[in-house]
């Protein structure tokens, strides 16, 4: 079966195939708007992308017919009238602990971004946005509603709906709004294969929290994550989880890309283990990509770090461990060494047997057909590219 390539990018959605030994791109939607994600969802061939227009906003966009037509979905994420969030913006305070202050208050909740799509079976999707809201449908997209379970969950203040709650919030937020506010954002959503009522999401910044009723509860799932940037490094929230991603086939292994290193969990999320190896440039970055059918083998992409968002050195690498992040190697036959400044967004990754792709800020796509022992160059001249999935 011929692979297709999903990516989404700052001016359209590409499909990227093999034709004749030569891997192609061609757009194939959205010309010239912004596609944060694009997917297919697995169980009804589907795909969704995930539009933020500079104009218009967001929108949720679909095609039945493998990208030929797309049209706006049925119904479209909205926030519901008293759908409130307490934020904590940040100022410059020489005066106080680290330089800088929290100006607290509670906002009425507006869609600020659509920043990921996932997906179970009998019609369940979900879409995770910022500021913060889980919204879920159970008819394959035809309604959605905003999980009130998270929405509402104590660690973000409670229920705002019917009252000014606690007037605490553990969930602080995200620049990747793009302009808007500095509000959390849920960037990964993680459907249990084995139980579709247990769904992982992940939040920057807040965390892993999990359900294993369905949506009705959560819990936070930081045990064994450390925050060295904060004053309180193991606390329970307040962990800028960058991305996760789970093993198809062995769904115990999790992995986590973090803002404060490589967390990896062998025991379904209840633990998380530090596997980053400094000396060998894997600590900082945004994205983690698993093996399907070794939960213990990984790729992902590091970048030099957070105030200088770029490749290590100048020169471009993809890191992978076989063996549950105890070791790691640099991957780099056939990408640029020398002036290579990409930086690889947290969705921008993936794998699916043996092949591996990812594309950069900088508008450059790279594959590789050998678990990325090699790399070549799909095309340097993309828009920034937000999203690699494979359909």
């Amino acid at each position: 079966m011929q692979k297709t390539l999903l990516v989404g990018t700052r001016k359209g959605t590409f499909f990227v195939q093999k034709h004749d030994g030569v891997w192609q791109a061609r757009l194939a939607g959205h010309a010239g708007v912004g596609v944060n994600f694009v997917a297919r969802d697995p169980y009804t061939g589907r795909l969704w992308a995930l539009l933020g227009h500079g104009h218009w906003g967001a929108k949720l966009s679909i095609s039945d017919d493998e990208g030929a037509t797309w049209q706006d979905a049925p119904q479209q994420i909205k926030y519901p009238e008293g759908a409130r969030y307490i934020a904590q913006d940040m100022y410059e305070d020489e005066s106080a602990d680290y330089g800088v202050g929290w100006k607290v208050s509670t906002k009425a909740a507006t869609l600020q971004k659509l920043w990921v799509v996932g997906f179970g079976p009998g019609g369940r999707v979900y879409v995770g946005t910022i500021p913060g809201g889980l919204f879920e449908s159970r008819d394959g997209g035809a309604t959605f509603s905003l999980n009130r379970g998270l929405w509402n969950h104590p660690s973000r203040g409670g229920d705002l709906f019917t009252g000014d709650g606690t007037g605490e919030t553990k969930w602080f937020g995200t620049p990747a709004s793009e302009g808007g506010d500095f509000a959390p954002g849920i960037h990964s959503v993680v459907v249990d294969p084995r139980d579709p009522d247990r769904v992982l999401v992940a939040v920057s910044t807040a965390g892993v929290i999990e359900t294993t009723d369905g949506g009705q509860t959560w819990r936070s799932r930081n045990q064994g994550m450390a925050m060295d940037h904060m004053p309180e490094a193991e606390a329970e929230w307040g962990h800028d989880a960058h991305y996760i991603e789970q093993c198809q086939h062995q769904p115990q292994h999790i992995w986590q890309q973090n803002h404060a290193g490589v967390f990896y969990s062998d025991d379904d999320a209840q633990s998380w283990t530090r596997v980053d190896d400094p000396d060998q440039g894997v600590y900082f970055g945004f994205p983690v990509t698993v093996d399907a059918h070794d939960g213990r083998v990984a790729w992902l992409v590091p970048a030099r770090g957070d105030n200088q968002r770029m490749a290590i050195d100048g020169g471009l690498f993809v890191a992978r461990t076989e063996d549950g992040g105890k070791t790691w190697r640099q991957l780099r036959q056939g990408l640029p060494q020398g002036n290579a400044w990409d930086v690889v967004y947290r969705h921008a990754l993936a794998n699916q047997d043996g092949v591996i792709a990812f594309g950069s800020t900088t508008g450059n796509l790279y594959l590789s057909e050998d678990r990325g022992e090699s790399w070549i160059t799909v095309g340097n001249n993309f828009p920034p590219i937000y999203s690699v999935r494979f359909a």
